[in-house]
């Protein structure tokens, strides 16, 4: 494994960091126990969730099968660097409105207690805003974030899904207030979806942000769909959907890595690893054989031509709209790639 520092602290993480979204819904928790162990054999450091992880409201069902292993002691925290996220609907009474969508200050407070709690652990090395809150001021939210780290809380603060100038006003608001603020932002970024790569990827290189991008293999379709279909292997209903608008891409995409002799999965992984500003690429395998796999991806170099070649395919938004972009994320720059 490679390691490197997350935007510009000195914090050193794994440059694959692991996805823990299935964990409960598609991997039952012994399931989840063993690839997490397995990733701490292969050198990975660095996980992600978040309380909504589960999707059970308000149960952070994830973040609870994280805490159960933490819990089986063996040092398994302390080589953790743990990431987790705030903002997602956890009410779980009708009348509990402050645990609904949103960043307000009493909940942050609320969701970062509970989420130590579920995670049975005293700190939090990365606290994520999953989504910008427009509603709320930066001088709530930092006041807020603030006392989480005088606190000992946690260490350090990132969003998700950020519009590049939500960075940057994020980021500005933390400096007046000599606060160091952001450090790293996660957002949608693969060969199928380069938007971010207009405003997201320069102002997190700018003001120091290290990127740690979600659905890097874009729901599997840049995961070899095609061969596993030849296979007889089927895929979700909305991964056949994405397939179906942009296949003659992927079967360029995968008839160009057959004559690299590498798998698609890994050369889209090191595709993103190859910009300056990723950290790294979130994986969420299944099985542990998915995650071992995953390994190949931080060896792989991609030459200048290399690089062209996946270009000439995955064009982005600087050249040819990749088929499967609707007109509508094609006219709301610069907000195109968030949710």
């Amino acid at each position: 494994m490679q390691y490197t520092q997350l935007g510009r602290t000195g914090l050193k993480v794994s440059r694959l960091c692991l996805g823990c979204m299935n964990y409960g819904p598609h991997a039952p928790e012994a399931d989840a126990h063993q690839q997490m162990d397995k990733a701490h054999d292969l050198g990975i450091n660095f996980f992600d969730t978040a309380d909504v992880y589960g999707w059970k409201k308000g149960e952070g069902v994830t973040e609870q099968i994280i805490g159960n292993w933490f819990a089986t002691g063996g040092g398994r925290r302390e080589r953790t660097i743990i990431a987790t996220k705030a903002f997602g609907d956890m009410n779980t009474e009708e009348n509990d409105h402050v645990m609904k969508r949103g960043l307000s200050a009493v909940k942050i407070r609320r969701a970062c207690e509970s989420s130590l709690r579920r995670l049975k652990t005293d700190y939090i090395d990365l606290y994520q805003m999953h989504h910008i809150a427009r509603e709320c001021p930066w001088e709530e939210v930092w006041q807020a974030m603030e006392l989480l780290v005088q606190q000992g809380k946690v260490v350090y603060v990132g969003s998700s899904n950020f519009a590049g100038w939500h960075i940057a006003a994020a980021s500005e608001t933390a400096k007046h207030r000599n606060f160091m603020g952001l450090v790293s932002e996660q957002c949608k970024y693969s060969l199928l979806s380069r938007w971010s790569e207009l405003e997201v990827l320069p102002a997190a290189q700018e003001y120091g942000l290290g990127v740690i991008p979600w659905s890097p293999l874009d729901g599997g379709v840049l995961g070899g769909m095609l061969q596993k279909k030849d296979k007889g292997r089927t895929a979700g209903k909305q991964a056949e959907e994405r397939l179906a608008k942009c296949r003659p891409q992927i079967e360029a995409f995968e008839t160009l890595c057959d004559e690299w002799g590498e798998h698609p999965a890994d050369v889209a992984l090191a595709w993103t690893l190859h910009h300056p500003a990723v950290t790294a690429p979130i994986i969420g395998p299944r099985t542990i054989e998915q995650l071992t796999a995953s390994i190949r991806a931080v060896d792989i170099k991609l030459s200048d031509d290399q690089l062209k070649a996946l270009d000439c395919i995955f064009p982005g938004p600087k050249g040819t709209t990749p088929e499967g972009i609707s007109d509508w994320e094609k006219q709301i720059a610069p907000e195109a790639y968030a949710w």
